[in-house]
């Protein structure tokens, strides 16, 4: 049986979009047992088919209409007997709903309350509407990604609502749990997207700090400015990516390239940058992304071809880890990370409707 370091944890989901729902997917992944309360006769505004979104595996669902003071009671009775409960709400609402973290922790001593927000439960925006372009805006990530012919570039909804979000509370709630269970004393997490945001751009400001980042935005050694870490267009109009940063791997493409000129014994020089990327440039516009896999397959040149999504599902090492699973009819990404050399197994994607008094039978006082 697959190792689940999470079996026995019992999971309260209040429902929300984005970044909570992703944090109880991945602590439902490793064995959770989560709960997901939705309002009744419909799925909430921006939330999209169970059967079809990955990010709802692995959990029940419980209708309940947190504005009726009888339903609000149900939820605490679920609470009292859950280790954690996620909510993602903007600061103060699960307090008007009798739902806050003092309502339940007087319900549930030991309760780890995770809230997912965008700016924080205090601060000048907390209470302001945002997305996840807003959250990466305001750290210096969204700057720092593009080029400079681009300008700021939005990386999807990655950096905020998953790394910086979802990752996040998951990360939180694992740290939090250890001490709630040993002190029988809860605590409240105040995951906020800025900050989670913030933390994944330790490295750039760490770069900065040592003069190694003094360039804007596309001119840097990890933003595409260096000629050796960036991505080019083949002939067939596709991409391919290449970070030869170290000097062994830089060597190995110089020589699957075929590289000459004097210019590439200045490849840390800032000044010949555009010269080494230019002939870089022309030299992978003139052959397709199959032939560059071909002359780079097997070698540490630091060279990957771009995918869409479609084609990643299908290329060997993909295939061969089982870094996607096709569930219920829905291809999504596999659990991570393995434990023991074996993946978690992938929950079913639909999540099991049940009724209240089935939910909590299901979980006996302890």
């Amino acid at each position: 049986m697959t190792f689940k370091p999470l079996e026995g944890v019992r999971v309260v989901e209040l429902a929300s979009i984005g970044p909570g729902p992703f944090a109880a997917m991945m602590l439902a992944d490793h064995g959770a047992d989560v709960i997901r309360i939705e309002k009744p006769g419909g799925r909430d505004v921006g939330t999209s088919r169970s059967d079809k979104d990955p990010m709802l595996r692995g959990r029940r669902k419980v209708e309940l209409d947190l504005k009726n003071p009888d339903d609000v009671e149900k939820a605490l009775d679920l609470i009292t007997h859950a280790d954690v409960l996620i909510e993602g709400f903007r600061p103060g609402v699960t307090e008007r709903l009798g739902l806050g973290p003092e309502d339940c922790h007087a319900r549930n001593p030991a309760l780890v309350y995770g809230r997912m927000t965008g700016w924080g439960q205090d601060g000048p925006l907390a209470a302001r509407a945002g997305h996840d372009i807003n959250y990466i805006a305001i750290t210096g990530a969204l700057d720092a990604i593009g080029t400079k012919e681009s300008g700021p570039v939005p990386p999807m909804n990655l950096v905020g609502d998953f790394g910086g979000g979802g990752m996040l509370m998951a990360y939180g709630i694992c740290a939090a749990l250890l001490p709630a269970k040993m002190s029988a004393k809860g605590t409240v997490i105040d995951a906020a997207m800025v900050e989670g945001t913030a933390l994944l751009m330790t490295m750039p400001f760490g770069l900065k700090a040592q003069g190694l980042w003094p360039a804007e935005r596309g001119g840097n050694l990890l933003d595409g400015g260096a000629p050796f870490y960036g991505t080019f267009k083949t002939s067939d109009g596709k991409w391919v990516a290449i970070g030869a940063i170290e000097e062994p791997f830089w060597q190995e493409l110089v020589a699957k390239l075929e590289l000459t000129g004097d210019v590439l014994k200045h490849r840390m020089d800032r000044t010949y940058w555009p010269q080494i990327k230019a002939l870089i440039k022309g030299i992978i516009a003139g052959q397709s992304q199959d032939h560059w896999s071909e002359v780079f397959d097997g070698s540490d040149a630091c060279f990957a071809p771009i995918l869409s999504m479609d084609e990643a599902i299908d290329h060997r090492h993909n295939k061969a880890r089982g870094v996607f699973q096709n569930i219920d009819s829905v291809v999504q990404p596999a659990p991570a990370p393995r434990y023991n050399g074996e993946a978690p197994d992938v929950p079913l994607t639909d999540m099991r409707a049940v009724n209240y008094s089935d939910a909590l039978s299901s979980w006996p006082k302890r």
